[in-house]
């Protein structure tokens, strides 16, 4: 098993050019729109009312475990064979995974040029998480899921992610299973169920002719069909079975699902997980809880199941954390949510303690999200003197903070008290390195999370990420390509990581 570092000035890590700072045109992303794009913010109240599931979920208890258990018995009930599983023949393919797609303005459409050029030959795409914001309805989709991929020549599969949910699955399950069924929440039990029975949003409605349409119109080659099995699923091969799960709303697995994934889960062969919710994100463990005793990442690590990666979405952003689980065995978890939504920060990572922060890697650099967010935070405050930092700034007030060596070649500075400050107030967190004799002091946690949500943007550089992994009987090959937006990055995106993992 070998990581390899992006060489050359194709990668942000050796170049600013290659991050999108000097972007001289816009790349052509803008042809692919529709005329009118409404717009969209994650700071319209409209938009927040409309995603309250997700608070409802986390006060009175997450439905999704007993809507999915109705929705899989009634995709069961229909004919679906029980492995929900899906065999392809062909030990040797490739495939691209990007997740968190579907806002439907520019940050999303920019991904598609590159996408199809580094993706050209892949045999299937999967999304991973958040098909469409902010609730997945299915009128939505046209747009937000058909329209931006149109020239993908290949069938799509997808994991539902939370905001998917807040629509009850029900424009999932049309779109990607074949299914148009209602399945509501049960009723909210105790004194104060009738709170979330209130404010719970109702599924959307469906308008099948509608969706029809726009699969004919967009999608309607018959290489481009595909009728996955349900929510959750595998897809199959000689060399490696790729995993796809349903976490819902907060993460959560129920049981049935839990007695699957053990059961598909189970032999030698080697296996990629793909869920909803990374496992490693931010230097923090979720394992994932499982209805009724155990984990799921649990079950990853069991050495008689195989699995060499796990790849989640919903956070916007790129991440991999090489974790060694004994016995010689190093799984990589990963993150890669940046496939069109807005870009969640990385500069509130701490320096890494769940791996060597020389084997962590996560796009974009820690630098570069600090001085992207200085920039939005400049103008929004009409403070620009005071709140814009370069890129070079940036990254040494990243130094300074976490201790980490200096990327893309600069030297190492002191950076000014301007720069500390505007450091600590957009959240890069302490954290320096071990000195010989000297006992490290902990890392102190952001005292609350970063509003990534707030701090969207439709202008280069997008720091948008895809995957392109490619498949053999004897390795697994993962390459992580930017998107920046710029018209030089797309025929050609820069590869920011690569890793490949032997199967045999």
């Amino acid at each position: 098993m070998r990581a390899e570092e992006p060489a050359g000035p194709v990668s942000s890590r050796t170049s600013e050019a290659a991050a999108g700072w000097a972007c001289p045109k816009e790349g052509t992303f803008r042809e692919l729109m529709p005329e009118r794009v409404p717009d969209f913010s994650w700071r319209r109240p409209t938009v927040l009312w409309r995603s309250r599931n997700d608070v409802i979920a986390r006060l009175f208890g997450d439905p999704s475990n007993e809507i999915r258990r109705r929705c899989v018995t009634a995709l069961r009930e229909r004919g679906t064979p029980a492995a929900f599983t899906v065999h392809r023949p062909s030990a040797e393919f490739s495939f691209a995974l990007l997740g968190d797609t579907g806002e439907g303005d520019k940050s999303q459409y920019a991904v598609v040029p590159p996408l199809l050029a580094a993706a050209a030959g892949t045999d299937f795409m999967i999304i991973a998480s958040d098909v469409i914001y902010p609730t997945g309805d299915a009128g939505e989709y046209p747009d937000k899921f058909f329209r931006p991929y149109k020239d993908y020549p290949g069938p799509i599969y997808a994991v539902p992610g939370n905001h998917d949910w807040y629509d009850g699955l029900r424009g999932f399950l049309h779109v990607f299973c074949g299914l148009d069924a209602d399945c509501s929440p049960p009723p909210w039990r105790g004194p104060l169920g009738f709170v979330p029975r209130l404010l719970w949003r109702r599924p959307g409605a469906v308008d099948p002719r509608a969706l029809a349409e726009a699969r004919r119109t967009y999608r309607g080659a018959a290489g481009q069909q595909a009728v996955q099995p349900g929510p959750y699923w595998a897809i199959d091969t000689p060399s490696l079975r790729i995993v796809g799960i349903d976490t819902g709303i907060t993460g959560a697995v129920d049981r049935d699902q839990g007695a699957w994934l053990r059961e598909v889960s189970a032999g030698p062969k080697p296996k990629l997980l793909v869920t909803g919710k990374p496992i490693y994100v931010d230097d923090d463990h979720r394992p994932g809880p499982i209805e009724g005793g155990g984990t799921v990442d649990a079950i990853v690590r069991d050495p008689a199941h195989h699995y060499v990666a796990a790849i989640g979405g919903d956070i916007h952003n790129y991440q991999r954390y090489p974790v060694e689980v004994g016995g010689g065995r190093t799984i990589h978890y990963l993150v890669s949510g940046g496939g069109g939504a807005f870009m969640h920060a990385t500069h509130t990572i701490p320096r890494t303690r769940v791996v060597d922060e020389a084997t962590f890697r996560c796009y974009p650099l820690r630098g570069d999200s600090l001085s992207r967010y200085s920039k939005l935070y400049g103008r929004w405050l009409r403070l620009p003197k005071l709140f814009e930092l370069t890129p070079e700034e940036a990254t040494a007030a990243v130094r300074y903070r976490l201790g980490i060596r200096p990327g893309r070649g600069y030297e190492e500075s002191s950076p000014s008290r301007r720069v500390r400050f505007v450091a600590a107030v957009l959240g890069v967190p302490r954290g320096r390195w071990r000195r010989p004799g000297v006992t490290r002091m902990p890392v102190r946690k952001v005292p609350q999370r970063f509003r990534s949500e707030m701090a969207d943007w439709d202008t280069p550089p997008f720091f948008k990420n895809f995957l392109r992994v490619d498949v053999t009987e004897d390795e697994l090959r993962i390459r992580c390509h930017a998107v920046t937006g710029c018209l030089d990055h797309e025929t050609d995106p820069p590869c920011e990581d690569e890793v490949t993992i032997l199967l045999r």
